[in-house]
C-alpha cells in the first residue's frame, strides 16, 4: 500500500587528515580499516545523544576492497569500534563517489522506514592499494572498443577534457589551483578544518607522531611555481601534480537520520537532503560527469542554479571543475565554489572524499544562514558523475 517518504538529515561528519599515499605519509604504517575505526569513534563521541544500538546500519565505501580495506568493511569498521553486534553493516564502490553512495544507500533505508539513524562514509589507503592494482581489466573493453584506452588513465581522462574544451587552457587550470591553495590554507588558519578534522596518532619511521593535518596542502603555491611542473600523462601536455589531487590515504564518517528521529533524539542536524542524481558519460571524459548529474538534481527539484548557494565540487583535476563551471554558468572564482579550498590542496583518497564535501558544505551553511540550498558533486572513473542537493536547516535563522 501506498505511503510517505520520510525526510532525510545530515547530522554530523567528520575525517582524518589526508596524507600523502606511499612510505612518506602520514598513514604508511596504519592499517585502513583503523583509519575508519578512528573516524567513527569520534563521530559516535561527538554524538553522544545517538544511542549506538539505534544506528540501523553501517555503510562503507572502499575502491579497492581488498586486504586492509576488504572484508564486508562497513561491518568490519562497526564490530572494531564497539558498535553493538545488533548493528549491522556493508561495503559499497562507485569509486570516486563511493561516500556518496554509501550516503543515498543509508538514505533510502531512512526514507523507507527500514533504520532510523546510518552511519555512512568512505576509506580509501591508496598508499597500501594504488589505484587499479590487482584489477584485470577485460581485454573486450578496448578490443572491442567500448571504451578508449584513455578511460583507465584518470589523468589522461584529464588530458581529453583539455582536449575537448581548448578554450580551458593550462593557465585557467594553474589559477584554479592556486585558488584552491589559497582557500584551504585560509581555511585551517581560521579554524575551519578543525571542526571536522579529526587527528589520529600514528606510528611511523620516526616514531609515534600525530596525523592531523593535510600533508598535501602548499599555501606558497604560485602560478610561476606551476608553470614549470612537468606533465606526467602526456608530453606537453597540460595536467600536472600542481593542477590535480595527490594520491591520498583517508578516512570519512557521518551521521543521517530520519528528521523525526533527529527531534526525538535532541539532535541539530544542518542540512536536508532534498535530491540526488547519478550520471553516466564518455569514460575517456569521465570528468564532465558532475554535469549531467547536476542538471538532474535541479530538474528534480525545480530549483535553479542561482539559487544554489555553495557549490563543494571534487577537485581531482582543476580542468574537471572548469568544464562543469563553463557548462553550468558559473564563474571558476565564484566566491560560492568551494571557499574552503578542494582535493586540490587536501587530497583525494577516492571513495572517502564525498563526506569531506559534505562537512564542508554543512560548515557552510553555519557561516552563511542566509543561503538555502548547496551542493555536492563529483565525477566518478570509468565515466560517471553524482550530484546531491541539501537545503540549510538553519536558513533564515
Amino acid at each position: 500500500m501506498p505511503r510517505a517518504l520520510r525526510e532525510v538529515v545530515y547530522v554530523d561528519g567528520v575525517r582524518t587528515a589526508f596524507g600523502k599515499a606511499g612510505p612518506q605519509g602520514h598513514f604508511w604504517k596504519t592499517r585502513a580499516d583503523d583509519m575508519g575505526v578512528k573516524v567513527v569513534r569520534e563521530l559516535l563521541r561527538r554524538n553522544a545523544k545517538i544511542p549506538p544500538e539505534r544506528i540501523g546500519d553501517v555503510i562503507m565505501a572502499a575502491t579497492a576492497q581488498v586486504g586492509d580495506q576488504g572484508l564486508t568493511l562497513g561491518r568490519d569498521v562497526a564490530l572494531l569500534a564497539g558498535i553493538p553486534q545488533t548493528v549491522p553493516g556493508f561495503a559499497v564502490d562507485r569509486m570516486c563517489a563511493g561516500a556518496l553512495t554509501a550516503v543515498t544507500a543509508g538514505a533510502g533505508e531512512i526514507a523507507m522506514d527500514a533504520a532510523d539513524v546510518v552511519l555512512a562514509g568512505g576509506i580509501e589507503h591508496m598508499g597500501h592499494h594504488p589505484m587499479g592494482e590487482d584489477v584485470d581489466f577485460n581485454p573486450r573493453f578496448v578490443a572491442e572498443r567500448l571504451v578508449d584506452p584513455s578511460a583507465v588513465t584518470m589523468g589522461a581522462t584529464a588530458e581529453n577534457l583539455h582536449d575537448r574544451f581548448p578554450q580551458l587552457t593550462k593557465k585557467d587550470a594553474d589559477a584554479f589551483a592556486v585558488r584552491s591553495q589559497q582557500r584551504a590554507a585560509a581555511a585551517w588558519q581560521n579554524g575551519v578544518m578543525r571542526e571536522t578534522v579529526v587527528p589520529m596518532t600514528v606510528f611511523t619511521e620516526g616514531g609515534w607522531k600525530p596525523a592531523d593535518r593535510d600533508e598535501f596542502l602548499r599555501p606558497d603555491t604560485s602560478l610561476e611555481g606551476l608553470a614549470g611542473l612537468r606533465t606526467p600523462f602526456r608530453a606537453g601536455g597540460r595536467v600536472t601534480a600542481g593542477n590535480s589531487a595527490g594520491l591520498t590515504d583517508g578516512a570519512t564518517a557521518s551521521f543521517l537520520a530520519a528528521e523525526e528521529t533527529a527531534e526525538e533524539l535532541g539532535l541539530e542536524p544542518t542540512m536536508r537532503l532534498l535530491a540526488f542524481a547519478f550520471a553516466g558519460v564518455e569514460p575517456e571524459l569521465m570528468g564532465i560527469g558532475p554535469i549531467p548529474a547536476t542538471k538532474r538534481v535541479l530538474e528534480q527539484t525545480g530549483l535553479k542554479l542561482d539559487e544554489i548557494g555553495l557549490f563543494e565540487l571534487n577537485e581531482p583535476f582543476a580542468v574537471q571543475v572548469l568544464t562543469w563551471c563553463e557548462a553550468m554558468g558559473v564563474d571558476p572564482e565564484d566566491e560560492r565554489l568551494n571557499p574552503y579550498g578542494g582535493a586540490i590542496a587536501c587530497g583525494h583518497p577516492l571513495a572517502a572524499t564525498g563526506v569531506r564535501l559534505m562537512a564542508q558544505l554543512a560548515y557552510g551553511f553555519k557561516e552563511r544562514p542566509h543561503q538555502q540550498y548547496g551542493l555536492t558533486a563529483l565525477c566518478v572513473g570509468m565515466g560517471m558523475g553524482a550530484a546531491v542537493l541539501w537545503e540549510n536547516i538553519g536558513a533564515g535563522h
